[in-house]
């Protein structure tokens, strides 16, 4: 519990995360996973698409980005037969961004057995943040049949 997960390779665990990304809000916002681990999660997302009305990012986007980098870390924190949801999130915005990705890094701040704090930093492509968020998972037991 607490690595990454030595049943493959580093390759085949993004692939498992983008495939699982399939159907889901992440998915509809264009979020690929980049590097996965319990203490470091990186995503990336496209700005267009994810805009409000002047051509912004939406800052529901950013949010959007940060839950799912700090909960996908949680999980692979959690370990088998575990799962984590999100509690609590909170975001402040920098600056705009306008075009082209943003990318997220999600780092571990707290790693407990029953709860997972992460700092999301995300950047635009000049490496200006454009929003920190703080995300802390609840991690329970997998519920039977999930």
């Amino acid at each position: 519990m607490g690595t990454e997960p030595t049943n493959g390779t580093h390759e085949q665990l993004l692939t498992g995360l983008n495939a699982m990304n399939g159907g889901t809000l992440g998915e509809k916002m264009g979020i690929e996973f980049l590097e996965a681990s319990p203490q470091r999660v990186v995503g990336r997302m496209p700005v267009a698409g994810n805009t409000q009305p002047y051509g912004l990012l939406h800052g529901g986007a950013s949010v959007v980005l940060a839950e799912t980098l700090g909960s996908i870390a949680a999980v692979l924190h959690a370990g088998e037969g575990r799962i984590a949801v999100g509690v609590d999130i909170n975001a402040t915005h920098h600056r705009a961004a306008r075009e082209g990705f943003v990318t997220g890094v999600a780092t571990a701040l707290s790693l407990g057995n029953t709860l997972a704090a992460y700092e999301v930093v995300i950047t635009d492509e000049n490496d200006n943040r454009v929003c920190t968020s703080r995300i802390t998972c609840l991690i329970r037991p997998k519920p039977p049949g999930a």
